[in-house]
């Protein structure tokens, strides 16, 4: 490894001496002057625009067309008798049968997420009774109709006189079922019995898609079963259940209406009663029972919308923002005569906030074609986030980024009054860019369903390439990286440096003009990161332009052309490996380099 890596840096010796100026576009926006496009020095600092998309506009305007007009049909028509909605929305039967929905629905929820869990917990266990058991469980009551098991309950009595508990076939202890099993109970348990089946069946899916890897992390740890399952695992299989199981409390919202079946005068009970005894308000009162609904409704959506922003924290980027805060920046970007404003400060090249926290400030590099540019940094300094940048999975907030002369992403578009302007490229511009621009990510992200050579070929077939040739050159790659003998297989059954090889195997099958390594080796054992950075070092050897993010002093030190070391989101230092890394003059650099090598 060694020796190949000093042949590689000896085969790039540069023949005007070390440090000789770059002389090729390169993503960043800073150019070498002899390259650099007219405009990049009007364009340095400007925000990027996000693309109009006119259709879009077209549809809103139609939408909110039959909207009014749909409005001033429900305003306008006397029919609807909105003085009697007033009257009855607030009357005391109304009410009191709203707070009998709210309960049963309350209770129900609550009781079918506790049950939802034992039963999911059971059906992934490795008892045979209890998976067997729960599968039943589930099967049932999916099976069977609502109002089914609420009139099964509602005649329990009639099978059922007493019920009781004690020793099979000898004493036991019984009452009369009617005295213990009141209305509301029944129809509590009629509701929690039906949606438990079903809320099992979501919280089963929520745990199945944490990563394995999230509980052997735990279990390696030492933590007990018990708070590994509430610290570990239910945490992050919230973010897959909340959606699913707010659906299935607003759909008990609604099933409450069938206790009026079971003689329990809910919302929707009350309002058929009274639409009975006043039949010319009948109209009105099913208008009283549509609002409290939606009402209700939308708390369960609010309340949804901040559990799902809580349990995003630590997954997303940026964490979404509430309305409040969407008022708040729509506000401030009319206040700047409609251009979208900084998070932070304006600022030149490559620049890009979460929220209020700016991650890039003014980035200009020049990367060089067919060399290697080494980026190191402390974690949390931007430099995963320059990388998508370039390949645009981050769009940038100020600041362009070119490869091969042309900008990605984004294009010039003149104002007559505000002078050029970036605006974002349609969707399938900026694919056909994407497909110039490998990415190499630090977790593989390899398609777990596809086979590895499916994974090699499914970008060029998507694109409409030949099969036939595709699938020659994936095999030859394969071959390339040392996996040719598993192209058949599947990523799970790959170590982690194979399945590295095959991310790379895959950014290079479209033949990019340049390669984004994202921590390459950082989720590799040690004796996997040799064989890594063996292949990259031989795609430095072949020309291929690459970007490489990574901790390895010694790669950087024998493979790169250039050594750029970010912190903060801003360049403190860049040059060859010899100056950055044996002769750093900004104090941070030495530093840094200071507590890793």
């Amino acid at each position: 490894m060694t020796n190949i890596l000093r042949t590689r840096s000896a085969e790039r010796a540069d023949p005007a001496g070390a440090g000789g100026a770059p002389t090729a576009t390169v993503p960043g926006g800073a150019l070498a002057p002899e390259a650099a496009p007219p405009e990049d020095a009007v364009l340095a600092g400007r925000s990027v625009h996000r693309r109009v998309h006119p259709a879009r506009w077209i549809l809103t305007a139609v939408v909110l067309l039959l909207v009014l007009n749909a409005g001033q049909t429900l305003f306008t028509n006397p029919a609807w008798e909105w003085p009697k909605v007033g009257t009855w929305i607030v009357s005391p039967p109304v009410l009191k049968g709203l707070r009998l929905t709210l309960l049963a629905t309350a209770i129900s929820a609550v009781v079918s997420l506790a049950g939802g869990i034992l039963v999911a917990v059971a059906r992934l266990s490795r008892n045979p009774v209890l998976s067997s058991l729960s599968w039943v469980y589930v099967w049932v009551f999916r099976s069977l109709p609502l109002i089914l098991v609420l009139i099964f309950l509602y005649n329990l009595g009639s099978l059922y006189p007493t019920v009781g508990i004690g020793v099979p076939f000898g004493p036991q202890f019984q009452v009369r079922t009617v005295s213990v099993l009141s209305d509301l109970t029944l129809g509590v348990v009629g509701l929690s019995l039906a949606q438990i089946a079903y809320t099992s069946e979501v919280v089963r899916a929520g745990l199945l898609s944490v990563d394995a890897g999230q509980l052997e992390a735990a279990k390696s740890l030492g933590i007990p079963r018990g708070r590994r399952f509430r610290r570990i695992l239910l945490p992050q299989a919230l973010r897959s259940i909340v959606p699913a199981f707010v659906n299935q409390i607003v759909g008990l919202l609604q099933a409450s209406s069938l206790l009026f079946y079971v003689s329990l005068l809910d919302l929707f009970g009350v309002v058929q009663n009274l639409g009975s005894t006043y039949p010319t308000d009948i109209i009105p009162l099913l208008v009283v029972a549509s609002i409290w609904y939606l009402v209700f409704t939308s708390v369960i959506g609010i309340a949804q919308f901040y559990i799902e922003r809580f349990y995003a924290r630590g997954a997303a980027r940026e964490v979404p923002l509430t309305p409040f805060q969407r008022v708040r920046r729509a506000f401030r970007v009319a206040a700047s005569g409609g251009r979208p404003m900084s998070a932070a400060l304006e600022i030149r090249g490559a620049s890009k906030s979460f929220g209020d926290r700016p991650v890039l400030r003014g980035i200009d590099l020049d990367v060089e074609r067919g060399s290697v540019t080494v980026i190191l940094g402390p974690s949390g300094s931007g430099k995963s986030t320059l990388l998508r940048a370039i390949n645009h999975l981050e769009p940038l907030d100020e600041g362009s980024v070119r490869v091969g002369g042309e900008l990605v992403g984004v294009r010039v578009r003149h104002h007559p009054r505000r002078g050029d302007q970036l605006v974002e490229l349609p969707e399938r511009e900026i694919l056909r860019q994407r497909s110039r621009i490998g990415f190499v990510f630090q977790a593989f992200n390899l398609f777990p369903h596809l086979t590895i050579l499916e994974n090699v070929t499914e970008a060029p077939l998507s694109l409409g390439r030949d099969a036939a040739e595709t699938t020659q050159k994936a095999r030859a790659l394969l071959e390339r990286v040392g996996l040719a003998e598993k192209a058949s297989a599947y990523p799970r059954q790959l170590s982690g440096g194979q399945q590295q090889r095959v991310a790379i195997a895959r950014a290079l099958v479209l033949e990019p003009e340049v390669v984004l390594f994202d921590e390459p080796t950082s989720a590799l054992d040690p004796e996997l990161v040799g064989e890594v950075l063996k292949v990259i070092a031989g795609l430095a050897g072949s020309g291929t332009t690459l970007v490489v993010v990574t901790h390895e002093i010694g790669f950087a030190r024998e493979v790169a052309d250039r050594v750029v070391f970010i912190d903060e989101g801003v360049i403190l230092e860049q040059g060859t490996p010899a100056e950055v890394l044996d002769a750093p003059t900004h104090p941070r650099t030495r530093e840094f380099l200071g507590r890793v090598l």
